[in-house]
Order: structure tokens, then sequence, then C-alpha cells
């Protein structure tokens, strides 16, 4: 038996539904702030030091992805690998 269920909620009335606290305003304070000191070229700021984790890590798994895709373009199968 198969079961089926659909809810059509917007995003704001989600998280109320599952007890999520509202960070839009704390969001929006904190990339006012970046965005002043990079108006204002502060000194030691620099903005693309905050992104630097997220492009390593999606390189990473850019990389395990490719690697999974030639693997089985080659007719690897982790079934056959553990053999």
């Amino acid at each position: 038996m198969k079961i089926n269920v659909s809810f059509d909620l917007t995003p704001e009335e989600f998280r109320r539904v599952m007890g999520l606290p509202d960070v839009q305003q704390f969001q929006q304070e904190v990339f006012s702030q970046m965005m002043e000191k990079m108006k204002s070229g502060e000194e030691g700021y620099d903005a693309m030091s905050l992104y630097k984790p997220l492009f390593s890590e999606s390189m990473n798994a850019m990389t395990q992805f490719q690697q999974l895709m030639f693997g089985m373009m080659a007719g690897k199968s982790e079934e056959n690998s553990n053999e």
C-alpha cells in the first residue's frame, strides 16, 4: 500500500509549523554589516575569505561525483570493487 500526502505551504508557514526560529532579521543585519565593510574597504576585510571553505568543499564534492561517473562509464560498480 502506498499513501502520498502533500502539503501546500509557503517557506514561512513551514518554518512556523516546524517550530524553527525566524532568523530573517538577523540575516539582514549580518548582510548589511558585510556590505558596509565591503563598501568602506575596511582594512583586513576580505569578502572572498567567507566563501573559501565553501569553494573547497564544493570542488571536493565535484571531484568525487566525477570519479563516480567515470567509474560507472568504465563499468565498475561497488559490487565489483568488493570482489
